[in-house]
C-alpha cells in the first residue's frame, strides 16, 4: 500500500492531495479552510484533510511530493534579474524575502509543518511535468496527447508531449519570458482585473465587444509561427524587470492608460477583452493543430492556467481533429499538488496504471463532507428555523419545486469540489428560464459585475436537445463552451425589440436567458447520473415541472471569498446574501424565517459594487 502527498504552495492557490495506490483518495484547495481567496500558504488545512479523509497519519506516507522545482526557479529569477540590471534591481530585492525565508527551503518547512514526524522521503517535480501528470493520468485515455500552457513554471510556459500507459515524454516546450498566460494576464491588469485571479472576467467581457485591437496586437506584441510557436516582445511588458505586467509603452500602444479597478466598464475595454481572446483563441488551435499533426492522436489532455479558458477549449474540440478532449478541473496551480503526486507514483515508482473509462477524478468532488450532527451544530449555533425531508428524492422534489417558483438557492451537499468550479455540490440554483435571474444573482447575490455570465447544469443524456456539442461529448467539469442550440432560439419580443443595442443582446432570443451568453454560448456542465446522483436528481425534478432539464449554476460565494466549505460558511453566505433558500444536505432553510445576523451592514457594504 502507497500513500503519497502532493502539495503545491507558495504562488499561489496551494492545495494538497493524496493519492492511495494511484487511486485519489482526497484533495482540496488551502482557501477553502483559511478563507483567503488563492490562499498562497503552506496548505497545512488541506494537508489535514486528506490525512483525515485517508484515517492515516503523517508517519504512514511514503512519500511528499512538491509540484515544482524551486532552486531550478531561482537560477531563472536570478537570471532575468542579472539580464535586466538595473531595470529588474527593485523587483527582485521585493521578491527575496519570502524565496530566502519559505521557497528555498521546501524540505525543512516540510518537515516543520509536519512536526518532523515525517519517515518518508521528499520528492520534486518540475511544475510542467505536474501540470501534464494531472492532465494525463486521470484521464480516461491509455494514450493521449497533452497540451500545458500557462504564465510560467521553472523556465517552460508552454509545453506538449505524449501520455501513454504510466509514462509521460515531454515532445517541446517554448520558455521564459514567451508566454501566453502572461500575455493574457497583461491585459488582465490592463483592464482592471486582478492578475492571477480576473482572467476569467476578460473572457466573460470579451462577447460584448470586437476584436478590433487584434492586428495590433498580433504586429507589436506576439510573433506567431504557423505551429503556433509565438515570442512576445519585451520592450512592452514589465515583469521581468518590474512589478507590473505592462509598462508605458504598452499603454501608448493602446493610446489610454490602464482601467481603474472598479470603474465603469467602457466599450474600448470590451474590444480590449475581445481582441485578446481571439489572439488567445487562435495561437492555442493553432498550437492544438500542431501537435494533432505531429503525433496523430485523437486523444488531447489539457492542463495550466490557460486550459481554464473553456471558449479556446470549445474551439479545439469543435475544430475536429481531436476527438476527444479531457481538461484536468483543477488546471491551475492546485491541480499541481495532483500531478506531482501521481507522476511520482507512475513514474519515479514505475506503478501499473489503470485507466478508467470515464475518468478517475470521481467528479473532481473530493474535499470534505459534513455530516449530519455537523450539520446541526451549525444550525443550533444560528438559532435557525429549519425543517428536514425523510429522502434526498424528497429534497429534489423540494429544490425543484423551489426553483420552479423562481427562488434562488444555495445548495450544499457531500464532497467539495476540487478546482475553481463549482459543480452542483458548492452551488448557487436558479431556473435558467427566468430573464431576471442572471442580474438578480449577479448583483443581489454574487456582488459581482452585470456583465459576468453563468453556466447551465444539463443532464448528460439531454445535452444536445440544448446546446451545439457534439453527439456523445461530455462536458462534466464545466471547461467547455459550446453555442446553444437552434431548437431554444425564439423570436424577440415587441417589448425586447425596444432594446438599444439590439445586436449585443441575443440572449434574449434563448428560451435560456440566464445561461446564454450574449454571444449565443454558454459554458456547459453536463451531469451524469453515475458520477452525481444527488444533482442529477434535482434537475430530474425539475425536468419533470417544466420539460427543461437545465439549471443556472455558479459557484457557492460572493466576489472576492472561496467557494463555501463548511455548514457555517454556507449560512453566513445565505444569510449574508438575497438568496431565498438554504439546503445543507436535506435539511431545508428558508431566508424569511431566519433572524437577522449581526453584522450584515458591514459585510454588505464591503462587497458593493461601484
Amino acid at each position: 500500500m502507497t500513500y503519497l502527498l502532493g502539495i503545491s504552495a507558495y504562488y499561489h492557490d496551494s492545495a494538497a492531495a493524496l493519492i492511495k495506490d494511484g487511486i485519489i483518495i482526497a484533495a482540496a484547495q488551502e482557501e477553502r479552510f483559511t478563507r483567503i481567496k488563492q490562499d498562497s500558504e503552506f496548505p497545512i488545512n488541506s494537508v489535514n484533510y486528506c490525512l483525515q479523509e485517508a484515517k492515516i497519519t503523517a508517519e504512514q506516507l511514503d512519500g511528499v511530493v512538491y509540484y515544482e522545482k524551486p532552486f531550478v526557479k531561482f537560477e531563472r529569477i536570478l537570471e532575468t534579474a542579472m539580464a535586466y540590471i538595473p531595470l529588474s534591481m527593485h523587483s527582485f530585492i521585493n521578491a527575496m524575502p519570502v524565496w530566502l525565508n519559505k521557497k528555498l527551503f521546501i524540505p525543512s518547512n516540510i518537515d516543520k509543518y509536519f512536526e518532523k514526524k515525517l519517515n518518508c522521503p521528499i520528492y520534486f517535480t518540475s511544475h510542467h511535468e505536474s501540470h501534464c501528470a494531472s492532465a494525463f493520468f486521470p484521464s480516461p485515455f491509455e494514450k493521449a496527447a497533452i497540451l500545458c500552457l500557462d504564465g510560467v513554471g521553472e523556465w517552460d510556459t508552454t509545453t506538449w508531449g505524449i501520455g501513454e500507459g504510466n509514462k509521460i515524454e515531454i515532445k517541446q516546450k517554448i520558455e521564459f519570458p514567451h508566454s501566453l498566460g502572461l500575455l493574457y494576464s497583461t491585459f488582465t491588469g490592463f483592464l482592471g482585473f486582478k492578475v492571477n485571479s480576473g482572467e476569467y472576467k476578460v473572457m466573460g467581457l470579451a462577447p460584448y465587444g470586437e476584436p478590433v485591437y487584434k492586428d495590433l496586437i498580433f504586429k507589436n506584441l506576439i510573433d506567431v509561427k504557423e505551429d503556433g510557436s509565438f515570442w512576445l516582445n519585451q520592450e512592452y511588458f514589465g515583469y521581468c524587470t518590474t512589478d507590473y505586467m505592462f509598462n508605458k509603452k504598452f499603454e501608448d500602444l493602446f493610446k489610454r492608460p490602464p482601467r481603474k479597478p472598479e470603474s465603469a466598464l467602457s466599450q474600448d475595454d470590451m474590444n480590449i477583452a475581445a481582441s485578446i481572446q481571439a489572439v488567445t483563441e487562435e495561437i492555442i488551435l493553432k498550437i492544438a493543430n500542431y501537435v494533432y499533426n505531429q503525433t496523430g492522436i485523437k486523444n488531447l489532455c489539457l492542463a495550466g492556467g490557460c486550459a481554464l479558458n473553456c471558449v479556446a477549449n470549445g474551439n479545439i474540440l469543435k475544430n475536429g481533429k481531436f476527438v476527444n478532449v479531457w481538461i484536468q478541473p483543477a488546471a491551475g496551480d492546485a491541480g499541481g499538488a495532483l500531478g506531482a503526486a501521481l507522476a511520482v507514483y507512475y513514474m519515479g515508482l514505475n506503478k501499473d496504471r489503470i485507466v478508467n473509462p470515464s475518468d478517475s477524478q470521481e467528479g473532481s468532488l473530493l474535499g470534505p463532507k459534513y455530516s449530519e450532527e455537523e450539520i446541526l451544530e451549525t444550525l443550533n449555533k444560528f438559532e435557525a428555523k429549519y425543517t428536514k425531508s425523510e429522502t434526498e428524492e424528497e429534497t429534489a422534489k423540494i429544490i425543484a419545486k423551489c426553483l420552479f417558483e423562481g427562488k434562488s438557492i444555495g445548495h450544499f451537499a457531500g464532497r467539495m469540489e476540487y478546482g475553481p468550479r463549482a459543480l452542483g455540490n458548492r452551488s448557487i440554483l436558479a431556473d435558467p428560464r427566468n430573464r431576471e435571474m442572471q442580474k438578480k444573482l449577479n448583483m443581489a447575490i454574487k456582488k459581482r459585475e452585470s456583465f459576468r455570465p453563468f453556466a447551465p447544469s444539463c443532464l448528460e443524456e439531454d445535452v444536445e436537445n440544448f446546446f451545439d456539442i457534439k453527439e456523445g461529448k461530455k462536458s462534466p467539469y464545466m471547461l467547455l463552451t459550446q453555442p446553444v442550440s437552434e431548437k431554444i432560439k425564439t423570436e424577440l419580443t415587441e417589448e425586447e425589440k425596444k432594446y438599444k443595442g439590439l445586436d449585443k443582446l441575443k440572449a434574449y432570443r434563448s428560451i435560456l436567458p440566464a445561461v446564454t451568453h450574449v454571444n449565443y454560448s454558454a459554458r456547459i456542465q453536463t451531469v451524469s447520473k453515475k458520477i452525481n446522483p444527488r444533482y442529477w436528481n434535482i434537475i430530474n425534478e425539475f425536468k419533470k415541472l417544466t420539460g427543461c432539464s437545465v439549471v443556472v449554476n455558479t459557484s457557492f460565494n460572493i466576489r472576492g471569498e472561496p467557494i463555501v466549505n463548511t455548514p457555517e460558511d454556507a449560512y453566513k453566505c445565505f444569510m449574508f446574501t438575497d438568496l431565498d433558500v438554504l439546503i445543507l444536505e436535506d435539511f431545508i432553510l428558508l431566508k424569511e424565517e431566519q433572524k437577522k445576523l449581526e453584522g450584515i451592514e458591514q459585510y454588505q457594504k464591503q462587497f458593493k459594487l461601484d
